[in-house]
């Protein structure tokens, strides 16, 4: 995509990024020993990004910042999300991007008077976690799913390994 070229809408985006996974998860599964050499320009792909923004700002974390202090809210409304972004994509294509270093907080373990460690990544580390793995998942879904999958909650007996099915089925 050129540079001055305007920002995809969101609607543009998730079908080029659908098309693009659809694409990725079936050459993935076609042959399983491919390898996959330039998949870093998705990552700074606009649509990618673009969809890993809308998924960490619709997340309920959104709200939260990391240690540079910025929430995905305070990016709308003080630099504006097309700014973030193009910056971002900037970073990355220049490979200038680095993340920082997570916001530790301890938050109680459910049940128990124990408190866990929790770490919050900035806006910016999240969006570029997020456009990872919607280049990576698809790929990994097409080498890991085993043929025939089960749904969720769907009991099924593999060959050579004990039987799930609870007792008196």
């Amino acid at each position: 995509m050129n540079t001055g070229a305007p920002w995809p809408s969101l609607h543009e985006a998730e079908a080029r990024v659908l098309e693009i996974q659809t694409k990725l998860h079936r050459r993935a599964g076609e042959d399983e020993g491919r390898r996959f050499d330039d998949l870093f320009n998705l990552v700074y792909d606009p649509a990618f990004l673009l969809i890993a923004w809308r998924r960490v700002r619709e997340n309920k974390g959104a709200r939260t910042a990391g240690v540079d202090g910025e929430s995905a809210c305070s990016i709308e409304t003080r630099r504006g999300v097309e700014a973030f972004l193009c910056d971002l994509r900037g970073q990355l294509k220049a490979r200038t991007f680095w993340p920082q270093p997570v916001r530790e907080r301890l938050i109680p373990k459910p049940g128990s008077r124990k408190r866990r460690r929790l770490g919050i990544p900035t806006v910016r580390d999240r969006v570029v976690q997020a456009a990872f793995k919607l280049v990576l998942e698809p790929i990994f879904e097409a080498d890991c799913a085993p043929r025939g999958a089960v749904s969720p909650g769907e009991v099924k007996d593999l060959p050579g390994w004990p039987s799930q099915r609870p007792v008196g089925s």
